[in-house]
């Protein structure tokens, strides 16, 4: 069964960077069969997607806010999906998801479209 484990979340100053990750922990997959992504949630706001890669397609997308600051990667050999994230903001102060998806959800950033969900890990950008 697939079971997403997040890590890295974090207290950082703004400015300062974190690396998430998220590991399949019950098999090996192959990334590459699934559409990723990342999403947050802040209290009192909807979940919103941060940055994905459909499946088939490869390429990054992200949401504005996040446009070169944050990198999503992925690595078959270490079952592994990664949000770099820099130049942290206090705007990104939220709850981070990481989700698989066997199928294109359509559109990627409808989060209720991912089967699978991590349990998330908190990252909180303060002085």
């Amino acid at each position: 069964q697939l079971q997403l484990v997040e890590s890295g979340g974090g207290l950082v100053q703004p400015g300062g960077s974190l690396r998430l990750s998220c590991r399949n922990s019950g098999f090996t997959l192959n990334l590459d069969d699934y559409a990723i992504g990342w999403f947050r949630q802040a209290p009192g706001k909807e979940r919103e997607a941060v940055s994905w890669i459909r499946r088939g397609d490869g390429s990054p997308y992200y949401t504005d806010s996040v446009k070169g600051r944050f990198a999503i990667s992925k690595n078959n050999a270490e079952n592994t999906i990664y949000l770099q994230m820099n130049n942290l903001k206090p705007e990104d102060t939220a709850a981070y998801y990481c989700a698989l998806d066997p199928d294109n959800p359509d559109p990627p950033v409808s989060w209720a479209s991912y089967d699978y969900w991590g349990q998330g890990t908190q990252v909180t950008v303060s002085s």
